[in-house]
């Protein structure tokens, strides 16, 4: 027997009834021989870990803008904080945690440059409009790997475009991905926010502190034992009545003490019009665009819209930035 097939047999011994058995993966788009030693859900988390699109989250901004600091977070350590959430909960639920790894890997491949700023500015100037867990998925099935995608199963695709809050995966796996996401950004998020002077932890209301508790360490804690306990054999993942409350109240707290704080996003606007500029430039000179995306364009896959839309949104913060002046700062002014 090969390595992989005792790693599935035995997966099938321990995993509950309720996990994702890598033997009964629904498969891939593309037929092709399975790895000897690796699972399939291992094999699209290691191809997710080597891909470009992953590499590039170590520069795209998770909330705050070319913070100064080397401690605040980014979209790639976001990313790796919903990871080992996802894992945590999914190893005490006995549920798979290969599946779980790989969509919180892949979960955010399609960010913009600068967070949630750049997908509202492409949102608003692209005609079919823009969700970075759509280009997440998009990057997936037909972008990265020069065109041809990586060839993901159906469990981890299906984990990466529902993974908002208002979407429903389909795997147990794909839940607790979903929950790991907020739970993480709502935890480093307050913490980048608390460095940065923003807001301290007195600043939580006491009546939601009772229930979570009284520092970030301690609500982090507490979602995370909470899903535990209360989704522990049973066929969903949920929260107890009054820590899903208090986990919404505490995201509701975030969006008005943090996500709109004029301090942390007051270059947004700035940034949302360079984006639009980017978009605008490239839809007119197309010819620039690497030939992966023109040759989609010419077969009719896409749109020029669309693979304009390809290109600015996989740029990092920086790339973004450097664009943006080599094209409309005359050099004379530029930084050098």
């Amino acid at each position: 027997m090969i390595i992989r097939e005792k790693i599935e047999d035995r997966e099938a011994e321990i995993l509950s009834k309720h996990a994702t058995l890598s033997m009964n993966s629904k498969g891939r788009e593309k037929e092709e021989k399975q790895c000897d030693i690796r699972p399939c859900f291992q094999r699209d988390r290691d191809r997710i870990l080597y891909s470009k699109s992953f590499r590039r989250l170590k520069d795209k901004t998770q909330v705050f803008l070319s913070p100064d600091g080397d401690h605040y977070r980014t979209r790639m350590t976001h990313t790796l904080e919903v990871s080992q959430n996802a894992r945590t909960i999914a190893k005490a639920l006995m549920l798979n945690e290969d599946l779980a790894e790989a969509i919180a890997l892949g979960h955010d491949l399609g960010h913009t440059p600068f967070g949630h700023a750049g997908e509202r500015a492409l949102n608003a100037v692209c005609p079919e409009g823009f969700r970075h867990n759509e280009q997440s998925l998009r990057i997936v099935e037909k972008l990265e790997n020069s065109g041809k995608g990586r060839n993901l199963t159906w469990e981890v695709r299906d984990g990466i475009i529902n993974h908002e809050i208002d979407l429903t995966p389909a795997t147990l796996e794909g839940k607790v991905v979903r929950l790991s996401d907020k739970i993480a950004y709502m935890h480093h998020d307050m913490d980048d926010a608390i460095r940065g002077g923003i807001i301290t932890e007195k600043d939580v209301p006491e009546s939601l502190a009772k229930v979570i508790g009284h520092t970030n360490g301690e609500w982090l804690d507490t979602f995370i034992h909470d899903i535990i306990a209360t989704s522990m054999d049973k066929d969903d993942i949920r929260m107890s009545q009054e820590v899903y409350e208090a986990f919404h109240t505490l995201r509701k707290f975030m969006f008005e003490r943090v996500y709109t704080n004029p301090v942390a996003k007051g270059q947004e606007g700035k940034v949302e019009e360079m984006i639009k500029i980017l978009y605008r430039y490239y839809v007119e000179h197309v010819d620039l665009l690497p030939d992966y995306l023109k040759e989609m364009m010419d077969r009719g896959e896409s749109s020029r819209e669309r693979i304009v839309c390809d290109y600015v949104s996989s740029m990092t913060d920086r790339y973004a930035v450097a664009i943006f002046e080599e094209v409309y700062v005359p050099h004379s002014w530029a930084v050098l």
